[in-house]
């Protein structure tokens, strides 16, 4: 088929660059090949890349969305590339735009218990110095040391924490967001109060960058508990045993602030990779912090655990103990994906549907032989399997796809959803109908014409 282009990319590259004149723009080879693909994800770029551009401020970002207008290009945003579900894999002829380089904290207030930050800010960054005026930041993803504040509002990304002070959307206060025929919108705001207008703050919360380009973000802080924190190891026989101490934890009124699970096999995979051995406990790993409640918390604690068969538990107040036991959770991701292609996968079930999902998981790997490393924050219902192949087998294996559909469906089935924490992405775009329903699939598809009528704003992702 013949096509007749009526602009070159030297033309769309000059206008790009007289439009956004203070912005890193590469498009080069070997810069557009490096950030054509996720690197956590599996690789579902569709095409190369125009540009990447590194924007520092919001005229260069007006700019880009601009020139994207005129020749009707994809914008794909990006912040720090952590994406599981490829958020933020390659478009053809795509201007990627990263605001990687907007990593100010513009405010952070201890009398307000606010901070007010740009998209590129770590998570990490953000949480240290928070900690320096006696104050902290909740959301705790696991990827807290390179994930931006962007991308976690951007997906609405939980983690760690998530069990007692909730997701990124349970602390974000106000936003600014470019719209992508260019108008700046400023959301919310200081207060932890705001019920004036439509809460449009939280539309864009979790929009996967398919709404808008979030240029500000307003969290809320939290003091610093008193006391001190408790953390801890215990070991179930299996995943179910673990899961169902769990939820009458969650019951007991203890407020956990963490309850992460870790099957036998990932326990295995980390022992290997941390050089520990923990595998000679035999079973499943529950990791545990208390934050409050002290010596009558962690009682009622220990008494639930010892009533559903754990053994080996291990407690301890020391930071330096504390770090090494959370850096085992952190760690769980390199230590199974080490040598393998893979997936890792993120549905929740509601609390008493966790040991059946559990359960369900393993005789789903069972039946289709396929190598499946469970792990997940069992103090929320969030289980993540994740399923490996060799490095040398390229496609995704068949019986990989058909686990990963028997599983989203049973979580469905469950009363779940297929994405708790992890957005939507290319990856899943496919089960909007399956999750949600035709009538919500269209006033959603609504909302994305009213605010990006052109479609070019991260197109496929969120939804299809």
């Amino acid at each position: 088929m013949a096509v007749f282009n009526a602009y070159s990319h030297e033309e769309m590259i000059a206008t790009l660059k007289q439009a956004a004149p203070h912005a890193d723009i590469y498009t080069d080879a070997d810069t557009l090949a490096q950030h054509k693909n996720d690197p956590n994800g599996i690789g579902d770029a569709d095409g190369d890349l125009l540009a990447y551009i590194e924007v520092s401020d919001v005229d260069d970002i007006k700019g880009v969305l601009a020139t994207a207008r005129k020749y009707h290009l994809p914008v794909i945003p990006q912040t720090t590339a952590t994406s599981t579900v490829s958020g933020s894999d390659a478009e053809t002829n795509a201007l990627m735009l990263s605001t990687v380089k907007m990593n100010r904290i513009l405010d952070i207030s201890r009398e307000d218990q606010v901070a007010v930050v740009q998209p590129g800010v770590i998570n990490q960054t953000l949480n240290e110095a928070a900690n320096k005026i006696g104050m902290f930041y909740a959301p705790d993803p696991g990827s807290r040391p390179i994930s931006g504040i962007g991308g976690n509002a951007s997906t609405n990304a939980g983690g760690m924490s998530t069990v007692k002070y909730g997701a990124t959307r349970d602390a974000v206060l106000g936003l600014k967001v470019v719209l992508a025929d260019g108008r700046e919108l400023k959301l919310g705001g200081r207060t932890f109060k705001q019920a004036f207008g439509y809460d449009l703050t939280h539309l864009f919360v979790g929009s996967e960058g398919t709404l808008g380009i979030i240029t500000e973000i307003t969290v809320k802080l939290l003091p610093i508990p008193l006391g001190k924190a408790v953390m801890g190891l215990a070991f179930f026989d299996n995943m179910t045993a673990l899961s169902k101490a769990v939820t009458e934890v969650r019951a007991s009124g203890v407020y956990p602030a963490m309850l992460e699970a870790l099957d036998a096999k990932t326990v295995a995979a980390l022992d290997v990779y941390e050089g520990t051995h923990y595998a000679e406990n035999n079973g499943a790993m529950l990791i545990l912090r208390l934050d409050v409640g002290g010596d009558e918390a962690l009682a009622a604690t220990e008494k639930i655990l010892d009533q559903y068969g754990a053994n080996h538990l291990h407690v301890t107040t020391d930071d330096t103990e504390m770090a090494s036991i959370e850096k085992l959770r952190q760690d769980m991701l390199p230590a199974v994906f080490a040598g393998n292609n893979h997936v890792m996968e993120d549905m929740a079930v509601p609390m008493s549907q966790l040991a059946p999902m559990m359960d369900y998981i393993t005789e789903v790997a069972d039946q289709l032989h396929v190598n499946v490393f469970t792990a997940g924050h069992a103090g929320d219902g969030n289980v993540h399997p994740t399923l490996t192949w060799p490095k040398d087998q390229t496609a995704v294996p068949d019986n990989v796809i058909q686990a990963l559909q028997l599983m989203f469906r049973k979580a469905l089935a469950l009363g779940g959803t297929i994405s708790g924490e992890h957005a939507v992405g290319m990856l899943k775009n496919q089960w909007v109908n399956e999750e949600l329903g035709d009538n919500v699939d269209y006033v959603q598809h609504q909302i994305k014409s009213l605010l990006d009528p052109m479609g070019i704003l991260n197109p496929k992702r969120k939804i299809n």
